[in-house]
């Protein structure tokens, strides 16, 4: 008999939620949903009726974590290299290989995974959108890296409010939305409509732009992070440069370099403030200075380096950011591995802090030979987690959640580009999990994290 996919015998499944799956191992068969409490797995086999049949039944435990499967075929089936005869039952955890058959080879696998509260919210959720709703009133077409503005709210492409705010300083004192003619004080990129852009355009392809659309309004765009357009804020403070004597007066100064000169440079009524990230302070926008103002891993402002140039070092009424929390990648030093490195896994993490004490380095060391391969473009950058990856190099900016991104990912090439020999006798003796470094089950499943290998490519629907 040959297992060719699993399908559940319950009626009418979808007024159910998913608490548990049957992945199979083959991503061209279906997973098995498993909606209630106790279910009877069906199949189709390769046999002259071509009758469905029953081969499990899957109950649900009370621990909620957990389930007791029992043999509903006439053969026997394996669950995790465990033979169970027809009518038999054994409990599986989260990670728990099932394998309708009584041997591994001509059978379809399974492996069960439990979801979390969250992912079955998450399978039931669907959020209808009128696409007229999410169209920018310049172009009149769907967004495209839509940024909002604010008090009103409204939405733009970046590239067609860029074009708008420049044409607008030049002519008017005041910003005005496009939409609704209410001043504007502050726009910022939009991640989470950006997000229903993207899936606005997957679910109807004919609403995309051509290539050259696209590429101008990507040319036009200017916005990379929070703007400040005008600030409704007054506050009462001296200038740098008055008398002691001379009263206070209310003035409008987003910056230091509002009220006073630092380096040259005194901003102008019309000029644009980005708002810093970490420590919430304004500078002024500028591309007329060779300093980086914004995280090129993240697209984020970042005050630090800019006033660290401007040497400013703050004050009660101006906060500015440790020169640390925005400088080169080349600039940084490390000293132990980001929790964030190989999925949050530790048990990987252990093993990478293993292999560089045997080689007789430290983090630093491997980190900075990294570099020089990464320097050189012999790294794939593909699962690099940082915008604009391919302008990545040692001398670029980052911010410290950036550059904590970029050594979990080069730790990420350090270890599959190890020989097995080279791991630990403990670690090297492990088989690698189907869903390698994509795998969920080792986030919760504390014996499956340390069982198998996961700083590996998925396997899963490959033909191994």
């Amino acid at each position: 008999m040959k297992m060719e996919f699993g399908e559940s015998s319950a009626a009418n499944p979808s007024q159910e939620i998913i608490w548990a799956k049957l992945v199979p191992s083959d991503s061209r068969y279906s997973e098995v949903e498993l909606r209630l409490d106790e279910m009877v797995i069906c199949s189709d086999v390769m046999s002259p009726s071509f009758d469905k049949q029953e081969w499990c039944k899957v109950t649900r435990n009370y621990d909620l974590c957990s389930a007791t499967i029992q043999n509903k075929s006439s053969n026997t089936i394996l669950v995790d290299e465990v033979a169970i005869p027809s009518e038999d039952s054994i409990v599986i955890k989260c990670g728990s290989e099932i394998i309708p058959g009584p041997k591994k080879e001509g059978y379809l696998s399974y492996r069960f995974e439990v979801m979390s509260p969250q992912e079955s919210i998450k399978e039931q959720l669907k959020i209808c959108l009128d696409v007229e709703h999410a169209k920018c009133s310049i172009c009149l077409n769907i967004w495209h890296d839509v940024v909002t503005v604010a008090p009103c709210l409204h939405n733009f492409c970046n590239g067609c409010f860029s074009e708008w705010l420049r044409r607008s300083q030049d002519k008017h004192s005041n910003v005005l939305c496009p939409q609704c003619r209410a001043v504007v004080q502050f726009v910022g990129r939009n991640h989470f409509l950006h997000t229903i852009e993207e899936t606005i355009l997957q679910a109807d392809p004919s609403l995309r732009r051509s290539d050259e659309e696209v590429a101008v309004l990507e040319s036009l765009a200017s916005i990379q992070s929070n703007l400040v357009l005008k600030t409704g804020k007054k506050l009462s403070r001296k200038r740098a440069h008055s008398s002691l004597n001379e009263e206070s007066e209310e003035l409008e100064l987003p910056c230091p370099q509002c009220g006073a000169e630092y380096a040259g440079f005194l901003c102008n009524p019309n000029t644009v403030h980005l708002q810093c990230h970490a420590c919430g302070g304004m500078m002024p926008s500028r591309n007329d200075i060779g300093v980086p103002q914004h995280c090129l891993g993240c697209d984020r402002a970042f005050c630090g380096a800019y006033w660290h140039t401007q040497r400013f070092g703050g004050s009660d009424s101006h906060p500015v950011c440790c020169h640390e929390t925005f400088k080169p990648i080349s600039g940084r030093t490390i000293s132990r591995i980001p929790t964030l490195a190989h999925e949050n896994n530790w048990h990987e993490q252990n093993i990478t802090e293993r292999c560089i004490r045997q080689m007789g380095k430290t983090l630093q060391d491997v980190i900075s030979e990294l570099l020089i391969r990464l320097n050189n473009r012999e790294i794939d950058r593909t699962r690099m987690q940082l915008n604009h990856s391919e302008m990545i190099t040692a001398g670029t900016y980052v911010c410290n959640e950036c550059y904590d991104k970029l050594v979990s990912f080069l730790l990420y090439w350090f270890r599959v580009s190890m020989p097995k020999s080279f791991l630990p006798p403990d670690a090297s003796k492990r088989e690698d999990c189907w869903y390698g470094y994509a795998c969920r089950t080792q986030q919760h499943n504390e014996e499956h994290a340390r069982k198998r290998n996961h700083v590996c490519r998925p396997t899963r629907g490959s033909n191994m």
